[in-house]
C-alpha cells in the first residue's frame, strides 16, 4: 500500500469527510437530471429551435420580451394563480383538521390514516381517467345521481364554469393525505404536558388548537404549505387527463401552455416554450423564498 493511498484513506476515514462519499451518487443523479436540463433549457430559450432540434438562429432575449405580449400566457398564468390560490388553502385546511382528529393512536384512527393516505400514492393519470368516467355528463354516475335528485345535470369537466373547480376538488382529494401524514407526525411530537396545563387553566379545545397546536406545528405546516404551493404552480397531469386545458382554455395553466407551445401547436417552438419554463422557474423560486422567509419569521416569533 503506497504512502499516498494511505494518506487519502486517512483523510476519507474521517466522519465529516466520509459523508461526502455517501451523498456523491445522489448528487451525481441530481446534477445529471436536474442541473443539466435546467442549464440546457436556459440555453435553448435563447435559440429559435423547434421540437425536432432544428436551430434557425440565435434570438437572445427576444423570447423573454415576447412573454409580456402573449395574452394566452397571461390567461394561463391567471388560471394557475386561481388553481394554486384555492387548492393550497383547501388542501392544507382539510389535512390539518383531519390530522388533528386521527393523531390519536387508536386502531380506528390508524386505519383512517391509511385510508386517507392511499389516494396520494396513486397516479394522477389513473385518478383523472376514473374521474372522467364518473363525471361524464352522458354516462357518468354522479351526473345521473344529480338528475335523479331533480338537480341540474352538471357537466363538470366540460363546463367552462365548473371545470377548474372540479379539477381543484379532485386534486385536494388525491393529495391531502400526504400533507395529513406530515402534520400527524408534527402533532404527535408536541408534548402532552402543554395540553394538560391548558386544560388546568380552563382552555377550550379550539383555544388549545390555535394557541398550542398551530404554533408548535409551524415547522411541519410551513413545509407542507411550501411544497404544496410548488406542486400547485406546476399543475399539469390532472388537467391534461381530464380537460386537456379546455373547455375554451379555461383550465390551461402555465405548464400546459408550455407543453402545447413546444409539442402540440405548430411551429412547435421549443425555444419559446423553454423561455416560459425559465420564467416559471424564476417565479416559483421567488415565491418559495418569500414564503420560506415568512415562515422562518413566524417560527422565530413563536419560539
Amino acid at each position: 500500500m503506497t504512502k499516498s493511498f494511505k494518506n487519502a484513506l486517512r483523510v476519507w476515514n474521517r466522519p465529516d469527510r466520509a459523508a461526502y462519499l455517501f451523498i456523491a451518487p445522489a448528487l451525481a443523479v441530481l446534477f445529471l437530471f436536474t442541473v443539466v436540463p435546467l442549464l440546457a433549457t436556459l440555453v435553448i430559450s435563447t435559440l429559435d429551435m423547434d421540437v425536432f432540434l432544428q436551430v434557425k438562429g440565435f434570438v437572445g432575449f427576444d423570447h423573454f420580451s415576447a412573454l409580456f405580449r402573449d395574452e394566452r400566457l397571461l390567461d394561463a398564468a391567471l388560471h394557475t394563480i386561481y388553481f394554486a390560490g384555492v387548492e393550497v388553502p383547501l388542501q392544507i385546511a382539510l389535512a390539518l383538521l383531519i390530522a388533528v382528529y386521527v393523531s390519536k393512536n387508536t386502531r380506528f384512527r390508524k386505519f383512517l390514516r391509511s385510508v386517507y393516505f392511499v389516494p396520494s400514492i396513486c397516479s394522477f393519470t389513473a385518478i383523472g381517467i376514473l374521474a372522467s368516467f364518473l363525471l361524464d355528463p352522458q354516462t357518468g354516475v354522479y351526473p345521473t345521481y344529480l338528475t335523479d335528485l331533480g338537480l341540474p345535470r352538471l357537466e363538470f369537466f366540460r363546463d367552462p364554469t365548473w371545470a377548474m373547480p372540479s379539477v381543484i376538488l379532485l386534486t385536494v382529494w388525491r393529495s391531502f393525505g400526504y400533507s395529513m401524514i406530515i402534520l400527524v407526525a408534527g402533532i404527535q411530537s408536541i408534548p402532552d404536558s402543554y395540553y394538560e396545563a391548558a386544560q388546568l387553566d380552563g382552555a377550550s379545545k379550539p383555544r388549545q388548537f390555535f394557541s398550542i397546536t398551530v404554533p408548535m406545528l409551524m415547522p411541519a405546516l410551513s413545509f407542507t404549505v411550501i411544497t404544496t404551493m410548488i406542486a400547485a404552480l406546476q399543475v399539469f397531469d390532472q388537467i391534461f387527463v381530464t380537460t386537456q386545458g379546455g373547455p375554451l382554455n379555461k383550465t390551461e395553466t402555465i405548464v400546459g401552455y408550455i407543453y402545447n407551445t413546444g409539442f402540440q401547436m405548430a411551429p412547435y417552438d421549443l425555444g419559446y416554450a423553454s423561455a416560459i419554463s425559465v420564467m416559471l422557474f424564476v417565479l416559483i423560486m421567488a415565491i418559495t423564498l418569500v414564503m420560506n422567509q415568512y415562515f422562518l419569521r413566524k417560527e422565530s416569533d413563536m419560539a
